[in-house]
């Protein structure tokens, strides 16, 4: 029995078990912290806070004191008496064996199994409820009578006295089952919404799956097509550096033939010379001078002819030999025009940073000329139509409806479908702009210029600061971030209705993206507003 008085001091009277986490209100009364957070949780916005054991009120929530001591006792107490946990309540009248009991009769203070329960009075007083071994939360704790009310006005459990009382006199007031089941409404409405809200996660979880599933997948075929391409690079290298070898080869094979010919004509000739070497030593060594001055005439010839041939051999020196030599230019030719068909090979349909394309689909707008028609009267066009600036004297230039009033121009080609790339360069002082418009677009006023409407988009380099902006329909953006390249790539996907701006720094850095419906096909468009200004295709 003292047992199972500890085990009573040690329950949680709103939870009926043995305390987990127990903290301590003002007036002294201990709970689990879960289940007295509940229970302020539901008193919340009523203007005050009552204590479920004793109904003290405070004004504002309490704070909730942690008691180490009861729950070391606690934890204590469950770890020395587990059989108790595994019985439940045992029933108060079955005192030789320890009977589970299936009810506990508030009036009596009892639990009774299920033989003791049928003998037990049915008297109305008699209420009972599920076995507890706390029956103290279940009566009033100043009337001592069973709580079979509860106080609206003051969220509380009442017994009947407390109704009549003067704390709830006058209050809303309603019987335990009432409130109980509007309680039980709320809370269905509650977790209906919550089971809307975890089914929505849910769904956002699944859709967020789903994206990652694509960009791994995407990213997989980048990844492919980028070992493809370093593989495709890899190979026409390793053909090249076969097709210069073969050339270093072949040129050193024809200059060895070369010399290997000229040396055996010179090893006879050597041979030659030997001879008659032998022959003039033999006649130095002569004692007798008739024998020497009467020599044969043919060795007089041979003697001149020797006379010659050390002249030939003076003069031709092993240097100035026309032997030939390794062709460097050629093999210098061969090497570069390599390079520069895997150079245009690889960055002829070149990738750069939008995350929807493949490595094979973005033409090079390499044609890009700039369209004389359209050109303003201020305007100077290279000779190879790819750059514009600007001067302070008029070009006396025909007025037609294609040109501009202002200092700008569009490109020759359009393009109405696809994905498209390109690089401008412009000047380092001065203004200047490049974009993209509609053929539509005004060609005198204010509204012409690229970014007054809502026919055209841009990018401009500011004449007076070291920063980009981006100009649409007037409504324009500074980039803050300082330039660090004059060098821009452009890239336009027509159907996807993007238009990119890049700084070709290094890393590349995207600057920005407009994002449109395209409804006529666009034209590059370059505007210079400064004498010493220029863009160049």
């Amino acid at each position: 029995m003292a047992s199972a008085d500890l085990g009573d001091e040690l329950s949680c009277s709103i939870c009926l078990n043995i305390y987990t986490d127990p903290v301590t209100l003002p007036c002294g009364h201990s709970f689990c912290r879960t289940c007295i957070g509940h229970v302020l949780d539901t008193q919340d916005g009523s203007g005050a806070y009552t204590c479920p054991e004793c109904r003290a009120q405070l004004q504002e929530r309490p704070a909730l004191v942690k008691n180490r001591k009861l729950r070391n006792i606690a934890e204590s107490f469950r770890s020395t008496h587990p059989e108790q946990k595994e019985a439940g309540i045992p029933c108060t009248y079955c005192i030789l064996s320890l009977v589970p009991a299936v009810k506990t009769c508030l009036h009596c203070e009892a639990s009774l199994c299920e033989n003791h329960l049928r003998v037990h009075r049915k008297s109305p007083e008699h209420v009972l409820t599920e076995p507890t071994a706390s029956l103290g939360n279940r009566k009033c704790s100043v009337h001592k009578k069973v709580l079979e009310y509860y106080c609206c006005d003051d969220a509380a459990c009442i017994c009947v006295s407390c109704s009549l009382a003067r704390e709830h006199r006058g209050h809303q007031v309603e019987t335990l089952n009432e409130a109980s089941e509007k309680k039980k409404e709320t809370l269905r409405n509650i977790l209906q919404k919550l089971t809307s809200q975890r089914e929505e996660a849910e769904k956002r979880v699944q859709s967020l799956e789903e994206l990652r599933r694509q960009v791994q997948g995407k990213a997989a075929g980048v990844t492919k097509d980028v070992l493809a391409l370093i593989r495709d690079i890899r190979e026409k290298l390793e053909a090249l550096e076969k097709r210069v070898l073969s050339e270093i080869s072949r040129q050193e094979k024809q200059v060895s033939l070369r010399v290997s010919d000229l040396i055996r004509q010179l090893e006879i000739k050597k041979e030659e010379l030997s001879r008659k070497m032998d022959d003039i030593k033999e006649l130095c060594d002569m004692t007798d001078p008739l024998t020497v001055l009467q020599g044969r005439e043919s060795d007089r010839d041979d003697y001149c002819d020797t006379e010659e041939d050390t002249r030939d051999i003076k003069v031709h020196d092993v240097g100035d030999l026309d032997v030939g030599d390794l062709d460097v230019g050629q093999i210098s030719v061969t090497l570069r025009s390599g390079l520069a068909g895997i150079v245009t090979g690889a960055t002829g349909r070149r990738r750069v940073a939008e995350p929807s394309d493949t490595l094979l689909d973005v033409n090079t707008a390499s044609d890009m000329l700039l369209d004389g028609n359209t050109v303003g009267n201020k305007v100077i066009i290279s000779r190879d139509w790819k750059t514009v600036s600007v001067s302070g004297i008029k070009q006396n230039r025909p007025e037609t409806p294609e040109r501009f009033q202002y200092n700008q121009v569009l490109s020759s080609r359009s393009f109405s479908s696809g994905r498209h790339y390109w690089e401008v360069e412009g000047s380092k002082s001065g203004g200047w702009e490049v974009g993209m418009a509609y053929p539509s677009i005004e060609r005198g006023g204010l509204q012409s210029l690229i970014g007054f409407n809502n026919k055209s988009w841009g990018l401009g380099r500011r004449w007076d600061k070291n920063e980009y902006y981006v100009r649409r329909d007037s409504d324009e953006e500074e980039l803050l971030h300082p330039i660090s390249s004059s060098r821009l790539g452009i890239f336009l996907d027509y159907k996807a209705g993007r238009l990119s701006f890049y700084e070709l720094c290094d890393p590349i850095k995207h600057l920005h993206t407009f994002t449109v419906v395209f409804k006529e096909p666009l034209h590059a468009v370059f505007r210079v507003y400064w004498v010493n200004a220029w863009v160049r295709v």
